[in-house]
């Protein structure tokens, strides 16, 4: 072990000790993970920021690219409740752009798990992660989720559409292009009115017959199906403009915390959908302010944390080095109850927690230090 990864250690150890103190119960997880978990949670997108290998006796196999999935499991498992875990390990993502030192780094991590009161669990969790970081002068931001996704399903289109931007919450850039093409911004691809055209006039059936020898995974039905669901789509009236309006309203705002709770409340007069996830926010807001949080001074930003895995569901929150952008976020976190409801195999609890890079932590300090 090099003098700088010792050095890494050991501020992970204090780390550590930190969510100890706090009453976490120390935790661990295997490196390796079964693949098939973490495709069924985020599809093949994850093969492209993973390790994966193959075993001649386990199967499919990823290097642990998060904590967080095995120990929902292992909590789903039978833990008791609340409860609250820590942990401590390497995990490995592929991040050619941050280059070799992030793509194995350290994680230590704190989750709590608590049915009661999940506004005030939230604050639990950020303002034990900021007393943690306070010495770094960093700057938090927060989000959430959920208000998006409460806009998303009360958008006025077909149960598909909503699916379709839902699935797309993590991606921007696909969800804004679904999007402007959803509310009509945007003409059809030139290929896509082609094999509309044609599916007037021949069956799916038929231009399969006349295409030759099936090529690929998918059968005759599962084309034919995707066939009638484009037919079905091309169908469907654009989303109303006012509303797509309303969302992009949702998706631009910035603000200070307390402003931008205005901001929204005044959003669900015409979104009334989004109006119980609103006040959500209001009482986190109260939970962080009690709990000794100058939520004046707190960022809100409603797309926050979409760039993160995606079983964030609600909360989100991240601490940054000021002046240093090419740094990635010293901490991450945020709520994911709809990952215990599918680890859990029908079972399910409220669940928030988050995760710090010691590393950047100790480079922080070294700098702080003149040692850098």
């Amino acid at each position: 072990m090099t003098s700088d990864k010792a050095s890494v250690r050991i501020e992970a150890e204090r780390l550590f000790a930190k969510f100890r103190e706090a009453g976490a119960r120390p935790v661990e997880a295997d490196i390796l993970q079964p693949a098939e978990t973490l495709l069924d949670l985020y599809g093949e997108d994850i093969r492209a920021r993973a390790y994966v290998s193959d075993d001649p006796l386990a199967g499919e196999m990823m290097l642990r690219p998060d904590f967080t999935v095995p120990v929902v499991q292992m909590h789903m498992e039978g833990g008791a409740e609340p409860a609250r875990y820590c942990y401590m390990g390497e995990v490995f993502r592929k991040q050619e752009h941050l280059g070799p030192r992030h793509r194995e780094y350290l994680q230590v991590g704190f989750e709590l798990f608590a049915r009661e009161e999940p506004e005030a669990a939230d604050a639990e969790v950020f303002a034990l992660f900021a007393e943690v970081l306070a010495p770094l002068g960093l700057r938090p931001a927060t989000g959430d989720i959920g208000i998006l996704t409460a806009a998303v399903r009360g958008l006025t289109t077909s149960d598909r559409r909503k699916a379709a931007l839902l699935r797309h919450v993590w991606r921007p850039r696909r969800f804004r292009a679904l999007l402007d093409r959803f509310g009509g911004r945007v003409p059809m691809a030139e290929s896509r009115s082609r094999l509309l055209a044609a599916l007037k006039k021949s069956s799916a059936e038929e231009m399969m017959a006349a295409a030759g020898p099936a090529i690929g995974l998918r059968g005759p039905d599962e084309v034919a199906a995707r066939a009638q669901a484009l037919i079905d789509e091309a169908e469907v009236p654009a989303i109303a403009a006012g509303e797509a309006a309303i969302l992009d309203d949702i998706l631009g705002l910035r603000a200070a915390a307390p402003v931008a709770l205005g901001q929204l409340r005044d959003i669900a007069v015409d979104m009334p959908a989004i109006a119980a996830a609103v006040e959500r926010l209001a009482r986190r807001l109260d939970a962080l302010a009690a709990r000794g949080v100058d939520v004046d001074a707190l960022d809100f930003e409603a797309s926050h944390g979409r760039s993160t895995l995606e079983y964030y569901d609600g909360f989100v929150f991240s601490f940054h080095a000021e002046g240093r952008p090419e740094l990635p976020p010293v901490a991450t976190g945020g709520r994911y109850d709809a990952l215990t409801r599918v680890l859990g195999q029908g079972r399910e609890i409220p669940a928030v927690g988050g995760v710090i890079r010691p590393g950047l932590v100790a480079q922080l300090n070294a700098a702080r230090e003149g040692r850098a």
